[in-house]
């Protein structure tokens, strides 16, 4: 099991777990670094660990560099432990290089949340680039959704191999909301850390690093965060991502403005807390996408397309570019207009029930049974 990035850790932490509690598997979680502290943050605030971390990530790394290395690395590791089986999630770098080196050393392949396609190899890039080759290879392609799985048939026409499982992040953020609420210890330090936030205000969430809104996107972003923060009633809070060229436009434009809160990058608890509190959420995040429906709170999306169209049918969430006209018309709606907001705040699950890892496993137990009996 692989994971180079803090949304994999946390998508697949349930299936690391499962896995290792289950007598019929060895299962080994290998970590390469590529988001380094925020990849260990997730693991700590679950008590767990990776087996063997590479610490792959260098300052100023390229994608081209990274894959190598993920290549050569993973070359090594595949030849001393001879899997049966390799799993990857989602659409980062890692997870692509990883599927491929598996590839090459003829290791079957499974890819969690197989199936999301943007349509638009730029957008995200190379977020799209990257699912596309995995599912191109994976031999069980485990789709969070039945339109998932459409556009797996749509390209591949494969009749087997392709299951619905849900999506195994609306495990993870179950597993946390209950972390929070049974532990009031928890709880308390929570909303400690959090004490500067106005309880009198709303609380507008934001988070954003897609590649390909650096530069004129987050300019534009940062300009309607500005617009917002100038009313008297709300609080924007953004934790900002440590991608320097993220930070040079958010810090320059953003820090020491009213009604704007900076902080670094919060572990997974605190940040399912903070979906929790907040009005609504700015994002250009997937797994965003995926959690804040379930907790019924509205999202807009500032990136131009997305692979995850199902919370959009819904209502909850919406795609709005980067564009900082249309980012503050829609945001002012959600403030200013509450029937618009009351329709579009209520709780969905159009990604799962919280039970995807567990059919994972009984999938992958179920096809290593058939290998070993042959």
């Amino acid at each position: 099991m692989i994971v180079g990035t803090r949304p994999e850790v946390i998508k697949m932490l349930p299936l690391i777990r499962g896995l290792r509690a289950s007598p019929e598997f060895e299962a080994i979680s290998i970590a390469t670094g590529q988001h380094r502290e925020m990849l260990n943050q997730v693991f700590a605030t679950f008590g767990e660990r990776p087996d063997i971390n590479l610490d792959l990530m260098t300052e100023n790394q390229t994608l081209n560099g990274l894959t190598s290395s993920v290549l050569n690395r993973m070359a090594e590791i595949y030849a001393a432990h001879r899997p049966d089986f390799v799993l990857v999630q989602g659409d980062t770098t890692t997870a692509m290089a990883a599927a491929m080196g598996a590839f090459y050393a003829r290791i079957p392949v499974g890819h969690v949340e197989a199936g999301l396609r943007s349509g638009d190899l730029g957008h995200p890039w190379p977020e799209e680039f990257n699912r596309v080759m995995i599912d191109s290879i994976a031999d069980l392609l485990f789709a969070p959704t039945e339109s998932a799985k459409i556009n797996l048939l749509r390209e591949y026409n494969r009749k087997e191999g392709i299951y619905v499982t849900g999506n195994t992040g609306i495990d993870s953020l179950f597993l946390a909301k209950e972390m929070i609420e049974k532990d009031l210890s928890r709880k308390n330090t929570i909303d400690e850390r959090f004490k500067f936030l106005d309880t009198d205000k709303r609380l507008i969430l934001v988070t954003a690093h897609r590649r390909e809104s650096v530069g004129p996107g987050f300019e534009n972003i940062c300009d309607a965060l500005l617009r917002l923060a100038s009313r008297g009633d709300v609080q924007i809070l953004y934790p900002v991502h440590y991608n320097p060229n993220v930070r040079k436009t958010v810090m320059k434009k953003l820090k020491s403005q009213f009604n704007i809160f900076l902080i670094d990058p919060v572990d997974f608890l605190d940040m399912v807390y903070l979906m929790g509190r907040a009005h609504f959420i700015i994002t250009d995040s997937g797994g965003i996408q995926e959690e804040a429906p379930s907790l019924g709170k509205p999202v807009l999306v500032t990136r131009n397309t997305t692979e995850r169209p199902e919370a959009v049918l819904t209502g909850n969430v919406r795609v709005v570019g980067t564009d900082a006209n249309v980012i503050y018309q829609e945001a002012v709606a959600l403030l200013d207009d509450a029937k618009a907001y009351s329709e579009r705040a209520h709780p969905v699950f159009p990604y799962g029930d919280g039970r995807a890892s567990g059919r994972i496993i009984r999938l992958l137990a179920e096809r290593l049974t058939r290998r070993v009996t042959r």
